[in-house]
């Protein structure tokens, strides 16, 4: 068989890709973009086209900018712990004298292998007032028991604990990987030099951590900023919309008020704010790049 011949059975088998790609990627971004200029009768189907108002109102309006608070504060309280645990049990799963650090890492993954839907349910319940678990040993200690749901701030925590768990699992494989990959000669000359475990934590195993690390924070700021499962799931309503995530308020926006054309030009302000994130991200690193560039070059005129 000929390579024309192979090439023609090499588009044969990933035409179903493409076509797949077509009908539930790009038709429906190109539909939700029109959308976005319409306005949509739920019950005969019918659009109507209002130009840029939809736009405007998202601007004008204060609870997207409300959500977009709302989601930023829930991340940060997540990814500061998440990043902070995970790196430390990384180093201490990283040691060889550590027996069973095997199956901790296959326990500590474990969530991340747990729908979220399930995860969101179970905090639910786990922080309910009264008679959930948590508030249960807060009576058994002789404590007044706590309502999670209406405390902004308080329900704000309980869903970063949510995310927390859920995520820590998987940025230790990452820190492990970036760990193990850390020559052990370099350790060994700075053990030599007098260097304390201290020191080749933050002058030796955290730059050259420095690709794993912006990796993990690029793709945590991208979920982050897409959480719902949790804020949707966890508590069903809390005072002043404070858990209303970006993600949420389109859901509702949606299919709970049905306004789809509004809905659709939600979607495209969050695609917006995504790429805004990943470029500043890109830049961050780019910028890292270019320093070590120059300090590189500045050593080698130096010889």
């Amino acid at each position: 068989m000929n390579s024309k011949k192979r090439n023609k059975y090499a588009y044969f088998y990933i035409t179903p890709f493409f076509i797949v790609f077509l009908i539930f990627s790009l038709f429906p971004i190109l539909y939700s973009f029109v959308l976005s200029f319409c306005d949509m009768d739920v019950l005969s189907g019918k659009f109507t086209f209002v130009g840029m108002r939809n736009y405007q109102r998202l601007f004008e309006s204060g609870y997207f900018f409300k959500s977009i608070g709302n989601t930023l504060l829930i991340w940060i309280m997540s990814i500061i712990p998440q990043l902070s645990i995970a790196f430390v049990l990384a180093l201490i799963l990283s040691n060889k004298w550590f027996r069973g650090r095997f199956l901790l890492r296959n326990i500590y993954y474990f969530p991340n292998l747990v729908t979220p839907v399930t995860i969101g349910l179970l905090f639910g319940a786990m922080f309910s007032y009264p008679g959930g678990a948590v508030n249960n040993i807060i009576t058994m200690l002789g404590l007044e028991a706590v309502d999670f749901q209406n405390n902004q701030m308080l329900a704000r925590m309980v869903i970063a604990i949510a995310i927390c768990w859920k995520n820590f699992g998987f940025n230790i494989i990452y820190f492990t990987a970036g760990i193990n990959s850390i020559s052990d000669d370099v350790l060994e000359a700075a053990e030599v030099d007098g260097a304390s475990n201290w020191q080749k934590i933050t002058r030796i195993t955290l730059p050259l951590m420095r690709p794993i690390l912006i990796y993990v924070l690029v793709t945590s700021v991208i979920g982050g900023l897409q959480m719902f499962d949790e804020s949707h799931l966890v508590f069903k309503s809390v005072p002043g919309d404070a858990t209303v995530t970006m993600v949420k308020y389109l859901y509702d926006s949606a299919f709970e008020r049905f306004q789809f054309g509004y809905a659709a030009a939600v979607a495209y302000g969050i695609f917006v704010i995504i790429i805004i994130a990943s470029v500043f991200s890109l830049l961050v690193t780019k910028e890292k790049k270019d320093d070590y560039g120059e300090k590189k070059g500045r050593k080698g005129a130096g010889k």
